[in-house]
């Protein structure tokens, strides 16, 4: 609504975020809640009830700051809520907890191929359908009177009361949706669940206002409208086609958290060869905002980062850690020290490995730019497999990270290779779409490759990955 306030709910895995934002797009106010995991008795699931808490009265004290007329929720792309009647039939289970193996069995001989969904099989329950089938097997009386929602969509299904699917949130690695003819898949179809999938409406349609419940909850307007929302990086490709060096040309974005996602924009269906993705090494498609398939890479950077170092992962990225990082590159080349993956098995594009160390450093500074680099290394790979090219933006808090960026320009010098302002680019995309000219707050930044070669610590790097991916 023209001239008021927008809100923006992310709920990612790690965290929960809400903003809030004037019609011309300038923060007003930011707050997060790390989220926590919930024993149920049967499985681990997510905090749902905790997060619903923190929304109110966070949305309390935001109704309190500006004349709110909008609300578009994000999420994560690994998770769905089960509702009947008005409310959760189930907890939503946690995508990291474990499926016993002869569930997972039963599960994988009915998927669909790789090629009919762009979906690849990944552990535990980061596909969707394994989430449905593993709470169908615990309670059958799930699959009558039910509807699924996606993890965005649940959350304006509560602000609203009206209930949506949506194709980005749909059509990542869920196991549901086929991206290339835009409908459920034969697996969803079988099963039931693309019955049960709540109506399939735009990311930014208004479903419709605030319910009167959470008028009273919260002292937002009555009129406060709420719209569908979307997979949080998919938002943050919206975000990164705002950019006029972005826009529509031929360009990957780099979406960097939990999860590193790399989403490439060809620029053309006939540069697109969807054949090459390599679902053993957690390539797969996506679905952007208007339903065109997107060739996707991912693993899990931020969890691994934060393994590897065993502190706050802000020690990579903090601005004043950056001078002491990039000082203490040169020591770990010449000593030859190196992180090999993988940190997070099953993921990546080494998803066989088994992560260990050659020549840790003992100082802190050194071992952190050792991480920085392993990082580095193993977003090049990711890029690889998608067949990036041209231009390549990354988001999110790792950006910030010098010798992560600057070493992946040193490795791409074929790429022109941006950052954008950390923190704020998934909530940007989320506001284009309530607003596609909208302009970024801040220009990207050209990023300046460290004056290294880094070819033979790749090739030496690569050749231990890559042996280990061959004998599995």
């Amino acid at each position: 609504m023209k001239g008021r306030a927008t809100i923006v709910l992310d709920v990612g895995k790690t965290l929960a975020k809400l903003s809030l934002w004037s019609a011309a797009g300038a923060m007003i106010e930011r707050r997060a809640r790390a989220n926590a995991r919930v024993a149920t008795g049967t499985y681990a699931a997510l905090d749902a009830a905790g997060i619903e808490a923190w929304v109110a009265e966070v949305l309390r004290d935001f109704a309190r700051l500006a004349d709110v007329g909008a609300i578009i929720p994000v999420g994560h792309g690994a998770a769905a809520a089960v509702i009947r009647n008005d409310r959760l039939a189930c907890p939503p289970l946690d995508y990291e907890e474990a499926m016993p193996a002869d569930m997972r069995a039963s599960y994988d001989a009915e998927r669909d191929a790789f090629a009919d969904t762009g979906s690849p099989c990944l552990p535990d329950g980061l596909n969707l359908g394994a989430q449905i089938f593993r709470l169908e097997a615990l309670d059958p009386d799930l699959a009558r009177g039910t509807q699924i929602l996606p993890w965005a969509q649940y959350w304006s299904w509560l602000l609203s009361g009206v209930a949506a699917s949506e194709v980005t949130s749909l059509g990542c690695h869920t196991d549901l949706w086929n991206p290339l003819t835009a409908k459920a898949s034969a697996l969803a179809e079988r099963r039931g669940w693309a019955a049960r999938l709540a109506p399939l409406r735009g990311a930014g349609e208004i479903l419709g206002t605030l319910t009167p419940a959470w008028i009273a909850r919260t002292g937002l307007p009555a009129d406060t409208e709420v719209h569908c929302g979307l997979h949080d990086s998919n938002a943050a490709l919206l975000a990164a086609r705002g950019f006029a060096e972005i826009a529509d040309s031929e360009s990957t974005v780099l979406s960097t958290g939990t999860w590193f996602v790399a989403m490439r924009s060809p620029k053309d269906a006939a540069s697109m060869d969807t054949d090459r993705l390599d679902e053993s090494r957690d390539c797969l498609i996506n679905v952007d905002a208007f339903g065109k398939p997107i060739p996707s890479a991912r693993f899990m950077g931020g969890r691994e980062i934060e393994t590897l170092i065993g502190l706050d992962t802000r020690q990579i990225d903090l601005a004043t850690d950056q001078p002491a990082l990039l000082a203490a590159l040169p020591d770990v080349l010449a000593n030859g020290a190196m992180v090999l993956p993988t940190f997070a098995p099953g993921f990546g594009p080494f998803p066989h490995g088994h992560g260990r160390w050659i020549a840790r450093p003992d100082d802190h500074a050194a071992r952190r730019a050792a991480v920085s680099l392993y990082a580095a290394l193993v977003t090049d790979a990711s890029l690889g497999l998608i067949g990036t090219r041209e231009r390549l933006l990354i988001e999110g808090r790792f950006a910030e990270g010098q010798v992560f960026v600057r070493a992946l320009a040193a490795l791409r010098p074929d790429l022109r290779i941006y950052i954008g302002k950390a923190h704020n680019d998934v909530s940007y995309g989320a506001l284009r779409l309530l607003d596609a000219d909208l302009p970024p707050s801040e220009p990207l930044e050209l990023v300046t490759s460290l004056d290294v070669d880094l070819i033979p610590y790749r090739d030496r790097w690569r050749r231990e990955a890559e042996r280990v991916e061959e004998a599995a």
